[in-house]
């Protein structure tokens, strides 16, 4: 028997219960288990127990060099894979003090607000069909598939890109990226709208949502929560904004802020992230400059093809690069981004080795299931379905 079931049971007083919800629960968005004291149907207690799906990336991360990470960090969100990619390539970046020239940045911007649709898209059709709106699943997925087919097109894979690299893109922007952006941009928003339609004012909805799983804006900050949920208790915080980085501070965007910190103002927030995201594509497509799609650097960044092919040299140093990696300074460094699930940051030490000596990660779903407790203690057991989705989780990030 787990130590912390035990504890509860200890306690318990006659007229309550304690109920294992999961590990392998059809709601719970992956391998969680919420241990329950239950007073009939009303949650006295709830603890999240984690590790069940436990991938020891960041261990992994340790072994491998810094270029061989990238995939790996394509496997903890991996509905949002092209978001960890970038967070783990500025901590590198930050550490060999080089920048990804402003092509690469603008395409780096374009493709996360395409994740953080991406990403928003699974949230918006999976959390109503928990609660019971099976409709949305088809809707969003529907747009979804457009998205996957410009991920396709510039890395070859739908998910699992590692597009992004160290000093830029793995490959030069694509013919036909532009038009299938540009049809997103003319589409989109009336689907948005759609949505909208479908569970804006949809009494079941609100019904399942309104006041459900609040969370006040001094609890949220305590608590480290980060993203949509807490921008749904009016904080209005944003690493974009506040941390700008790849050049987001060159973009004309608002940041969405509820104030009610419950299950309907974080869907809210999340509707209105996809319009700005979508204002955010347009002004960066509009705007991307001609030039190189990575910094070369040399000893750092593979040579180009052409040379590879025609120059011993070229075709030596990328053999050693892809063999043996490079060795970039001793120190520490720690960068973060604005995924679409909230504050996701890479802290690495560098022994002046060619392969990490400590990887450690700031995930956002890791640090915002531990709100949980505290949104769905006082409500009843069926509240915590609610809940949960609201909380946006993928377990390949908490379990990482």
């Amino acid at each position: 028997m787990n130590l912390r079931t035990a504890d509860i049971i200890q306690r318990m007083g006659p007229n309550t219960m304690v109920l294992n919800m999961g590990p392998h629960h059809p709601a719970t968005h992956g391998v969680l288990r919420v241990i329950l004291e239950l007073d009939g149907e009303t949650i006295i207690k709830a603890i999240p127990d984690i590790g069940y799906l436990h991938t020891g990336i960041e261990k992994t991360m340790e072994s491998k060099t810094y270029a061989q990470v990238i995939p790996l960090t394509d496997r903890m969100d991996y509905v949002a894979s092209l978001s960890n990619n970038l967070a783990y390539l500025l901590s590198v970046e930050k550490l060999l003090d080089i920048q990804a020239p402003p092509k690469a940045q603008f395409a780096r911007v374009i493709l996360t607000e395409l994740t953080r649709i991406a990403s928003h898209l699974v949230w918006v059709g999976s959390h109503p069909a928990d609660i019971g709106a099976l409709t949305m699943l088809l809707y969003a997925f529907r747009e979804r598939e457009k998205l996957m087919d410009i991920f396709e097109l510039v890395s070859g894979q739908r998910m699992m890109t590692s597009y992004f690299r160290i000093g830029g893109l793995a490959q030069d922007i694509p013919d036909g990226f532009e038009a299938k952006v540009r049809e997103v941009l003319n589409t989109f928003p009336d689907k948005i709208n759609e949505y909208e339609r479908l569970l804006t004012k949809n009494r079941i909805f609100l019904n399942r949502t309104v006041g459900v799983g609040k969370i006040s804006d001094k609890d949220a900050i305590d608590l480290g929560v980060s993203g949509p949920i807490l921008r749904a208790t009016g904080v209005k915080w944003d690493i974009r904004k506040s941390n700008p980085y790849s050049g987001y501070d060159k973009f004309d965007f608002d940041i969405p802020t509820r104030t009610n910190g419950d299950v309907y103002d974080r869907y809210l927030v999340r509707v209105e992230e996809m319009r700005q995201s979508l204002r955010i594509v347009k002004q960066a497509l509009d705007g991307i400059p001609e030039g190189d799609f990575v910094a070369r650097v040399p000893g750092v960044v593979l040579p180009p093809k052409e040379e590879v092919v025609s120059n011993i040299e070229s075709l030596i140093f990328h053999f050693k690069l892809v063999v043996e990696g490079f060795c970039p300074p001793v120190g520490e460094v720690y960068h973060s981004i604005e995924s679409p699930k909230g504050e996701i940051g890479y802290y690495i030490v560098s022994d002046g080795s060619n392969k990490p000596y400590r990887v450690k990660v700031r995930p956002p779903c890791f640090v915002n299931i531990g709100a949980l407790p505290k949104m769905i203690e006082g409500r009843l057991i069926a509240d915590v379905i609610a809940v949960i989705g609201s909380i946006d989780i993928v377990l390949g990030e908490i379990d990482r």
